[in-house]
């Protein structure tokens, strides 16, 4: 199902009526979510999503461009800590001089990220070749800009990059608001050039070297066992909440915690994947989880603005109120991306700026597919509905847990 307006690589259209806010809700029972045994609509769900789970063929580090900042020792250090544990050639480096500030604008965005990153793609043959980027600690995270709501053109410096494909073909898109992304819900097939008209961006970073470091060994480790657990606020039956049920009822029964309570999940053994309302949820009082996270580990969460920064806050630091402006971090009380890898994940997905209930990414289509085989980066950017917009996924691209 499409958004309305869409097209292949349409603007987003905020027509009257659909939810541009982060909801708070909020109550049932903790459980094990039984077979989805209980109704044809939920059986042919499921059927549908198993016939059409593409064979497509593992992709490599030859499908990698890897970015690396000369001017950052740590985002150095990050590449050639990467480069050779998933076989990524020389020639798949680009080197490039930007700011280590995490956030910048338009100008600088063009002339040393953007333009340099085609200019290895377009010297290196590599256009075609090349399906996910993977930008590394050090670089610029958001790009600032003019406007508000649906037609900001503030961006995460990622989600902007995954227009690059299409750029470097002649295409040309206008700065404000988001673009649909043209992988959104298409489970049934394997990325590809040039059926996909875009790159797949993934980011080696978090609050510091040894966080990326066991981001990448993580992934290295990577199985198909545990746990997927998806927490709602409460049984209310709206977007969000949705959402998550269908995650669940997309994955098998036996391997999934859902919970429709007023109470939070913690100290979860065993969690291969997890979403959730995040600091949304108005009885999340703890910032820690305190999880037991498997190799290969996944999170997302509703939160709007979860990837602000990569700068670590006091172990002391939780979670406030807007309102309670002597406790923001970074420019907000919300929770942070970063404590997921930081705790343990091997990826994970946050979002620079607001991106709007309907920009964030839908666990109903990331954890099946990652379940299902495919590798991080195409199942986050399975869920994301929009580029261009305020997303970062974290993680290596190529981390997959294998056909279960």
């Amino acid at each position: 199902m499409d958004f309305p307006g869409a097209t292949l690589f349409g603007k987003y259209c905020n027509k009257p009526g659909w939810h541009n806010g982060i909801s708070v809700c909020a109550t049932t029972e903790s459980c094990v979510f039984p077979d989805p045994t209980g109704t044809i609509e939920t059986v042919t769900l499921l059927l549908l999503l198993l016939a059409l789970a593409p064979a497509s063929r593992a992709q490599t580090g030859a499908n990698v461009l890897l970015v690396v900042n000369g001017n950052s020792a740590i985002s150095r250090q990050v590449g050639d800590y990467y480069r050779p544990r998933r076989s990524i050639p020389v020639a798949n480096v680009c080197t490039l001089a930007t700011t280590e500030d995490e956030e910048i604008p338009w100008k600088t965005y063009l002339s040393q990220i953007e333009m340099p990153i085609g200019n290895c793609l377009k010297k290196a043959g590599l256009t075609e070749a090349v399906l996910y980027i993977v930008l590394t600690m050090g670089m610029p995270l958001k790009v600032d800009g003019s406007g508000g709501g649906m037609l900001r053109e503030s961006a995460s410096v990622d989600s902007e990059l995954a227009l690059l494909y299409a750029k470097l073909k002649g295409e040309q898109f206008a700065r404000s608001g988001p673009i649909r992304n043209p992988f959104y819900m298409k489970r049934d097939a394997p990325f590809r050039h040039p059926q996909f008209p875009l790159y797949l961006v993934t980011r080696l970073a978090a609050y510091d070297w040894a966080d990326v470091k066991a981001m990448i060994d993580r992934s290295l480790a990577a199985r198909n066992r545990g746990k997927f657990v998806i927490d709602l606020q409460n049984s209310k039956d709206d977007e969000g909440n949705n959402w998550l049920r269908n995650a669940a009822i997309l994955l098998p029964g036996g391997r999934v915690i859902l919970d429709e309570s007023d109470k939070v999940l913690y100290n979860q053994k065993d969690v291969i994947g997890y979403a959730s309302w995040g600091s949304n949820d108005t009885h999340r009082t703890q910032r820690w989880l305190h999880y037991q996270w498997l190799p290969g580990a996944i999170a997302t969460e509703f939160v709007s603005t979860s990837a602000r920064t990569l700068k670590r806050p006091p172990d002391n630091w939780t979670y406030s109120t807007f309102k309670d402006t002597a406790h923001f971090w970074g420019g907000s009380p919300q929770g942070l991306t970063a404590d997921f890898l930081h705790e343990g994940t091997t990826g994970a997905a946050g979002n620079a700026y607001e991106p709007y209930l309907a920009g964030c990414a839908r666990p109903d289509y990331v954890l099946p597919a990652y379940f299902e085989g495919r590798n991080l980066a195409e199942s986050f950017y399975l869920g994301l509905p929009f580029v261009s917009w305020q997303g970062i996924v974290f993680g290596d691209p190529l981390c997959s847990l294998g056909k279960p």
